[in-house]
This record gives structure tokens, sequence and C-alpha cells, in this order.
């Protein structure tokens, strides 16, 4: 081996090692609040170590490069990619990560390596464990892209593979794995249920209403709040999730975003097991790492920055609201979002009617709660693991000194009217609440759905929401599915109306309205809780019949005066009436109605929250 090729070697070393240190300062930071600085030392420190392999790749091989380490070296700038997206929200910053890994996938970094490699079988098993990671990570990217054929592949892959691997190491626990291939299955299920459906991002084609324009600008004149900052949160037990990312924060994630378009939809390549994808730099690494530099959209805005935490405890949530409201701008407003059980007791009082592969889904859809209950356990939300205790509860009262900021909250919960509390006890600046409906009473017949929280689901994606409740599968005809998602279109175009031109409506919500975002949940909220009103169970025939839960809507829904709304509507309740009542009245629907006529039920379903506002509107 020539001193060159050694020399250029030692230096890839040297400067991998760095490069390690200032990567694991940056992933030890939390993704909100600062930390650009390491994360920029990090990039810079992988940029020069990636230059120099593609610069002097063959000297480098010579001198005992090996392909796993090349891999490594990605795989490391895709995590610092997904790292930027998670802190900025930046689409770019997404497919710069999906980039990477595919180049990763697609040339067998990792697998040419572990078949070659001849170090011995410890060597040989840390290059595997390396290689599940990174699958596992390019899944969640593959997700959030939205690439169904990817994701397809790539789960199918890594289950092919730890199967692989136990074989190939059978003293080797691999149990982990067989775990998180079983938090796959179930988050693919839920996620997957109706492939071919629109996005959850917001798209200006379909979800701005262009005869409502006029309307909105005439906000503009007062005070408005814009969506920058977003805290996400979910706490279940058995919830659906994958790795870290729950269901219920991956939709809203998805939800407060813009839906890319133009250059940033990069042609997806074909995945294939044995890595044979058409790949123009072959072998020589060459990646342009700034790649996602060149990708820009400018005619969308920024995303709002969100932060993501997983399973926190109550101090850790008050401390990430801390500090990111003392970094809110005066015309900001953040968004809280929280799912979580009301208490130990309640979720697994709710698990006695569950299954044991989908008992998130029933806790979460359909807790239990009796009617008059007055026990203290219905006050709080519960944010910890087995067993229960005062540290683990947050109480509406914890909130209240953040409203000394403009706030949006979110709560997702049985018990989430104990939030009520929060109305008129505000700091500073009245906040606006979105809490989801209560469940007065227990629905042992009611089958789990495992698609995670119902009122999160009509929140980010109302027509699947419905189908879901309705018991249609995915397997319902494409233009029967768009003509019914064009009737909700249209129910939501005539509530954005009233909303935006009624004269008694609170100014807590006219300073918002103008915010897409909020537009946009805002108004599924006023669709979603008469959805909750009906949930649809088999009978022993193969009909359906419909149960009516209670509502708590009160102070929470937008003020409109309910004489404005029925004065609005006098026109189209007569001529409609009739029929509405006779859908109320209907206790059987067959199972398979999927006709214009059907849709055309939900129509009116949704179309009650418009018509007959909650008592307190």
């Amino acid at each position: 081996m020539a001193d060159g090729e050694a020399g250029a070697y030692r230096e890839f070393k040297a400067l991998a090692e760095a490069a390690d240190r200032k990567f694991a300062r940056a992933r030890d930071l939390p993704l909100y609040g600062g930390g650009d600085h390491h994360s920029r030392k990090a990039f810079k420190a992988y940029t020069r170590l990636w230059r120099l392999q593609q610069e002097r790749r063959r000297e480098l091989v010579a001198g005992g490069l090996r392909r796993w380490e090349i891999g490594e070296v990605a795989s490391r700038i895709g995590q610092l990619y997904y790292a930027r997206y998670l802190r900025t929200a930046e689409p770019r910053s997404l497919v710069g990560a999906y980039v990477f890994y595919e180049a990763i996938y697609s040339r067998g970094y990792f697998g040419a390596a572990a078949g070659a490699e001849g170090g011995g079988r410890h060597q040989a098993l840390l290059i595997r464990y390396k290689e599940l990671r990174f699958i596992a990570r390019f899944l969640v990217v593959a997700m959030l892209m939205r690439r169904a054929e990817a994701v397809d592949h790539l789960a199918g892959r890594l289950r092919a593979f730890v199967e692989e691997s136990k074989v190939a190491y059978p003293k080797t626990n691999f149990k982990e794995w067989k775990q998180v291939l079983q938090e796959l299955g179930r988050f693919l299920k839920a996620d997957g249920a109706y492939k071919g459906s629109r996005s959850l991002r917001y798209d200006n084609l379909f979800d701005s209403y262009p005869s409502n324009l006029a309307s909105i600008a005439r906000f503009h004149s007062k005070r408005v709040l814009k969506l920058k900052e977003a805290v996400l949160t979910s706490y279940r037990r058995n919830e659906v999730k994958f790795t870290e990312l729950t269901l219920d924060t991956f939709r809203m994630l998805q939800c407060l975003e813009w839906e890319p378009t133009g250059s940033y939809q990069i042609a997806a390549k074909e995945l294939t097991e044995n890595g044979t994808v058409s790949d123009q730099s072959g072998p020589s690494g060459l990646i342009d790492i700034h790649l996602s530099a060149e990708i820009s959209d400018g005619g969308l805005p920024s995303n709002p920055q969100k932060a993501i935490i997983y399973h926190p405890t109550v101090s850790h949530l008050l401390a990430v609201l801390a500090t990111i409201c003392e970094e809110l701008s005066q015309d900001s407003i953040l968004l809280i979002y929280i799912s979580a059980s009301g208490s130990a007791e309640q979720n697994m009082a709710s698990q006695k009617y569950a299954s044991s592969s989908s008992s998130h889904a029933r806790a979460a859809s359909f807790p239990i709660d009796k009617p008059n209950s007055h026990m203290s356990s219905d006050n709080h939300l519960w944010l910890g693991p087995r067993g229960s205790g005062g540290p683990n509860n947050l109480y509406p009262e914890d909130l209240i000194p953040f409203t000394r900021y403009p706030l949006f909250l979110v709560i997702d919960s049985e018990n989430s009217h104990a939030f009520k509390a929060i109305h008129n006890a505000e700091k500073g600046e009245p906040a606006a609440l979105l809490l989801s409906p209560r469940i007065s009473s227990a629905m042992p017949g009611v089958e789990s759905t495992g698609h995670g929280s119902q009122f999160t689901y009509f929140l980010t994606a109302p027509m699947q929401a419905f189908c879901q409740l309705a018991g249609i599968t995915s397997d319902i005809d494409t233009d029967t599915y768009a003509n019914a998602e064009n009737i909700l279109f249209s129910a939501f175009e005539e509530y954005e109306g009233i909303l935006c031109t009624s004269v008694g409506l609170n100014n807590v919500w006219g300073q918002i309205l103008p915010d897409p975002f909020l537009r946009r949940l805002i108004l599924r909220f006023g669709i979603s809780p008469t959805g909750l009103r009906i949930i649809w169970k088999k009978k022993e025939g193969g009909s359906l019949i419909c149960f009516k839960l209670d509502y708590q809507g009160l102070s929470i829904a937008p003020g409109i005066p309910k004489s404005e709304l029925r004065r609005r509507n006098k026109s189209h309740l007569d001529t409609q009436r009739s029929e509405k009542r006779a859908t109320y009245d209907s206790t059987e629907i067959q199972q398979k109605s999927t006709t214009s006529e059907a849709w055309q039920k939900v129509y009116l379903l949704s179309s009650s929250a418009l018509l007959f506002p909650p008592r307190g509107a």
C-alpha cells in the first residue's frame, strides 16, 4: 500500500471521527429553541468528508475504505437533513434526506458490505444493525413524502431482512425488531386504509375557496395572527406508532404544511432488493450534497415550525412550551396539540372492550366515561406510563400561564371538556380552543378501528374519517369517492362563507381566520362534531345502525349567533328538512351503500353542523 493511499485513508478516518463527535452533539440537542449552530457545524464536517471521498475515491479504496463506511457517511447526512426538516419544516430538507437514503439503498452500501465483509461475524452483525436502522429511518421519510410504492417495498424488505438476520444469527435476540415490525404493520394498516386519497397537506387547489377570498380579506384591516409555531404531542397506551412518530402527530404534522408543487415532486425511482436502480453516478458516490438547496418553490410561504414531542412528561412539555413562547413574535400564534388519555383508570377500563392488537383505537375513539360523573379523574390529561400519579397529570391550570401569548389549543381526549376552564381565565390573550367531543357512555359493541384518534382523523382527513366511520373500505369506487369529496368541499366552502361574513364573530376567531391552516382546522371542527354524533356498527344481518353521541361544544365554537345561521340557511333548511329527518330516523343503511344517494346522506349529516350549531354557539 502506497503512503499516499494510506495517508488518504488516515485523513478520512480522522475527519470521520471529528464529524461523528459534532453529529453526536447536534443529535442530543432538542429540535426546538436553538441548536442550529451545532447542526450547521456537523453538516459542514460531513460536507468536507463527503467531498474528500468523492475527489479521492480511488486512493481511499486502495487504502482500505469500505463501502459500508461510505454508506454510514451518507446516512449521517440524510439524518442531518431530516433533523433540519423537523427543526425548520423546510420541504427541501425532507427531499434531501430522501435523496441520500434512496441512493444508499439503491447502491446497497450496507448490504454489499455485509456480504463481502471479512472482519468476522461481529463486524458483519454491527453492519446488519446499521442497515436495519437505516431502513427504518428511510421508511419514516418515505411515509412523510407519501411515496406509497417505496413504503410498501421498504416495509417488505425490512420484514425479510429481519427474518434473514434471525437465521444468520440464531443466538442474537431480534425481539426488538419483531416489535418494530408489529408497530409498522399497525401503522401502515391505519395510514394506508385509503390509498390514493388526497394528501393531508394544505393544497390551494382544493383547500382554498376563491368565492370567500374577499370576505377573508376584511380581517386584515385589524390585528391578524399567523401560525408560525406548533407543539405536537401524543401520549396514549398502545397507540398506533412507528419508531417515535405516533399516527396522530404524523397526521397533524402533515396537516400543518403546504402541499409541495413543481420541482419538489422529484421523480420516484423503482427500489429493488438488489439495488439495480438506474444510477448515473454508479459506485462513485457522486450524490450532490447541495441538491435540496437548489429545490425551491417561491409560490409557497414557509411552513410553521413544529416541535414534535414523543411521550413527554408534564414537566418536559411545560418546559418546551416556555422555551417556544419566549421566542414567539408579536404577530404569531402558538398551536398546541395534545392527544392523550384522561386518566390511567379510564384508559385501562376502555381496553376491556378492545382487542389486544387495537386497544389504542378503542381508547382513543370510544373512551369510557359516565354521563354525570364528577370524579376528580375527569379534570386532567394523563401523560405517563403504567400506573398513575400527580406528576403525570396535566391540568388546564398548567397551561393558563402561557395564555400571556396567543394560543390555539387543540385537545383530543375524553377529558377535553376540563380545558373549558381556560376560557375567561386567560392572563393576557384570549385563547382559541378546539376540544374533542365527549362520549357519555360506554360503547362495548362498537368495533375497534385501529385508525388512531377519531377526532384528529376528522381534523386532518375528514373524508377518510367519514368513510372509516361508515365502514366503507378502501375499495370504494374512485368516482364515487371524488363526488363525495366535492360535496364535502362545498359544505366547507359554505361554512367558511358564513364564518367570514358573520357580524357577530368573536374577535378571537376573527384574528386567526386569515391563516389558512387555522381556518381549515376550524372548518373541519365545525363539521366533525356532527360526524362524531354517528357511530356506525355492523348488525348481524350485515346492515348498519346509528348511535347518537353527546357533543360538548358550548363556547369553544366560533361565536356566530344562532339567529344569523338560521336566517342564512332558512331556504336550504326548508328544502332539505324532510329528507334530513328521514336520514336521522332511519335505523338501517345498507353496508355497501356507496352510491351518490348514500353520499348525499353523508352530506346531510355533515352539513347539520352548519344548519344547527351546537348549543351555546
